[in-house]
């Protein structure tokens, strides 16, 4: 037998307050194979509670944060517009609070890992383009055979130490309403 349905718990509970017991409740129901244990555990909770699908109070898991317009979780997980790379691990946010159900369910927010990207101001492209057109000029056929082209590498100063936790939230295409 599978979990139990929520109409079977009703089901359950009507004949439980008709003043049946644990092995009438199985016998009534032949076609749904009922546990005689998970019949004794939802009569004790109708017994209890009232109820048997309301849950006992303080069973639930607690939010930290509790409103998604609390300025406290989208300051955290979202970098200044001004100060790139001021955003902060999912780690890190953890210690101040427990956003990452609140980021992800109430925002809407992914997270992506950061790639590394070379960042190219206006002047290194101009030079780029200067050279890139000189070069042609400067090769004899007999030369280009002898030249080799690889991919630029990206290399730093301070890498980060463990890539998996530096994280971007982002808030997708759906938010952007572009």
């Amino acid at each position: 037998m599978g979990k139990i349905s929520a109409n079977d718990n009703m089901r359950i509970q009507t004949l439980r307050e008709l003043g049946l017991g644990y092995r009438r409740i199985v016998s009534k129901c032949p076609d749904k194979q009922l546990n005689l244990q998970s019949v004794k555990n939802i009569c004790r909770r109708v017994d209890q509670r009232g109820s048997a699908t309301e849950r006992k109070p303080g069973s639930r898991r607690w939010k930290t944060a509790i409103s998604k317009d609390d300025g406290q979780v989208a300051d955290l997980t979202c970098p200044q517009e001004d100060a790139p790379g001021t955003s902060k691990s999912t780690r890190s946010i953890a210690k101040h609070l427990s956003v990452l159900r609140i980021a992800k369910f109430d925002l809407s927010l992914s997270a992506f890992c950061r790639v590394p990207a070379q960042v190219i101001n206006a002047a290194t492209k101009q030079k780029r383009l200067e050279r890139c057109k000189r070069l042609p000029r400067r090769l004899t056929v007999t030369a280009c055979k002898r030249v080799f082209f690889t991919d630029e590498k990206v290399f730093y100063l301070n890498p980060p130490v463990n890539n998996q936790n530096n994280r971007v939230w982002f808030a997708g295409k759906k938010k952007c309403g572009h």
